[in-house]
């Protein structure tokens, strides 16, 4: 088998034909639910897509191979590998790979990768990505030679032209959708994006721009705690009207603010940044432990999660030091990071200290792995990778008990920060994205903002202080960007670049 040699622009054409039925099923679901079929221009439109793909990733492959030989067909075997995994992800999880996406993937540290794997996702690897791929390298390519490849390439262009001029009626149709299509299309998605993301990391500056000096006038002694919460919606806290008492230890708390808020983006990295900088900029600006901790002010980050921008302070703990620290070999929950905060606090000898707690409760898509066995309190519960196997009541019942896990831990903190009464302390929770839990078929989180569903970017946005003489704005709803200049304010740190309509303390 594969002993006889076949010409590379037909070894281009079954590449392209493989890859057309192999990864392109998403796509061309999507636009067949998107055009009318009855209809004669829908016809033309579906079938001058079919063409399209075929022929122009047959170009792109027959350019590769015949330049890059061998090399090239390893390269294709490179995409069918990535391609089977992209699939795997597009058909579990409804994920979009867009540049954000593709900052997602990464970021992803082994241990929330790991949490991906399962015996469906091994079948998408072996079936749709390793054995193409031996097929791919078996097959024994015939080259031509370079006047006779200069004119099959210039025909297919010019074939690729007309075409497009051919359905030039349909341009505002695939400009409308270029999003969603350019997300779908393998292995161009990936590729296209990936690129896109380099580049726009390296326009950021590498050195973050410092913000003006702030100063410290007040003497009191005050301590912020700012928790920033992992996938969590605020559809799902009794708070904001969900029907499950998923808040019982919050609710008998007084001096609890809640506010409607909406998140910067649907993915921790820049969720995080924006919770962290004092407005949107699109640039590396100082982020708020950073300028603190420089101006001054002590600064405590403990992390069981990743993706934050890069922390510049002294004091950084992860989850493997907190554990080792205080001897909790095996604990795995993020109660963790509570373990000899309020100790630490005592021991300061600042009056004015931040800490940030980084949690990682309501992260999937292993819910049920989330919280300790006392807080599987609604039942039964999702224990699938394969968000899509369990029912979507099963799904719920495991997010609702991180949920439930997440109160518990806030007012946990709170009532050991009401002991420390050398301080003015306060706490603030805000997370970092929402979540989808199979509404509209869509799981966990990364859709692009621009069509989002509400579920991925209306959060939770709740401030306790200690102090009952501060007074707290009224809000209908707010951004991630107040984190910034209300934690200046419950500090009483001032700074040239304040905003008082930023902060959810009165004046």
């Amino acid at each position: 088998m594969f002993k006889k040699k076949i010409k590379l622009i037909y070894y281009a054409l079954i590449v392209s034909f493989l890859n057309l039925i192999l990864y392109h099923y998403a796509f061309y679901k999507f636009v067949y639910s998107i055009i009318d079929i009855k209809t004669l221009n829908g016809v033309l439109l579906l079938i001058s897509l079919l063409v399209l793909t075929i022929v122009l990733n047959a170009l792109v492959f027959y350019i590769a191979v015949f330049l890059l030989r061998k090399v090239g067909k390893w390269l294709l075997v490179l995409f069918f590998t990535i391609n089977a995994v992209a699939v795997y992800f597009i058909n579990t999880y409804s994920v979009i790979i867009d540049k954000s996406m593709i900052g997602n993937v990464l970021n992803t540290n082994y241990e929330e990768a790991s949490s991906f794997f399962s015996l469906t996702f091994l079948i998408y690897l072996i079936f749709l990505g390793i054995i193409p791929s031996v097929v791919l390298l078996k097959i024994k390519v015939k080259f031509t030679n370079f006047k006779r490849f200069g004119i099959q390439v210039a025909l297919t262009l010019i074939f690729l032209l007309a075409l497009i001029y051919a359905n030039s009626t349909n341009w505002l149709w695939i400009d409308k959708n270029s999003k969603k299509l350019g997300a779908l299309v393998m292995p161009w998605s990936y590729v296209v994006n990936t690129s896109r993301y380099y580049h726009s990391k390296n326009k950021k500056n590498k050195e973050q721009i410092l913000l003006p000096d702030a100063t410290v006038n007040d003497s009191t002694k005050s301590v912020v705690v700012l928790v920033i919460g992992e996938s969590a919606r605020s559809a799902n806290f009794s708070f904001y009207g969900y029907q499950r008492n998923t808040n019982p230890e919050l609710a008998k708390i007084n001096n609890l603010h809640v506010y409607p808020a909406e998140s910067a983006a649907t993915y921790t990295t820049e969720g995080i940044k924006a919770i962290l900088e004092h407005k949107k900029t699109g640039k590396l600006y100082e982020i708020l432990p950073n300028y603190l901790y420089r101006n001054g002010i002590e600064v405590i980050w403990r992390s069981t999660n990743w993706g934050e921008p890069t922390v510049r302070i002294e004091n950084y703990q992860k989850k493997d030091e907190l554990i080792q620290a205080y001897n909790q070999e095996g604990f795995e929950y993020d109660e963790i990071l509570l373990q000899g905060l309020k100790d630490e606090i005592m021991n300061s000898d600042n009056n004015k200290i931040l800490i940030v707690l980084h949690t990682s409760t309501s992260h999937g898509p292993a819910y049920y792995k989330k919280y300790p066995p006392e807080f599987n309190q609604f039942t039964p519960v999702c224990k699938s990778v394969e968000l899509a196997k369990c029912t979507q009541q099963e799904l719920i019942n495991a997010y609702d008990n991180t949920i439930l896990y997440t109160d518990h831990i806030l007012a946990t903190l709170i009532e050991e920060l009401k002991q420390v009464k050398d301080y003015n302390t306060s706490m603030i929770f805000i997370s970092d994205h929402g979540e989808s839990l199979g509404e509209k078929s869509l799981y966990m989180h990364g859709i692009p903002l621009s069509i989002a569903p509400k579920e991925q970017y209306e959060i939770p946005f709740f401030v306790w202080a200690s102090d009952d003489s501060l007074e707290f704005k009224d809000s209908n709803m707010l951004s991630q960007h107040h984190v910034f200049h209300s934690v200046l304010d419950l500090l009483k740190i001032d700074s040239p670049v304040y905003d008082e309509s930023m902060s959810i303390i009165k004046k």
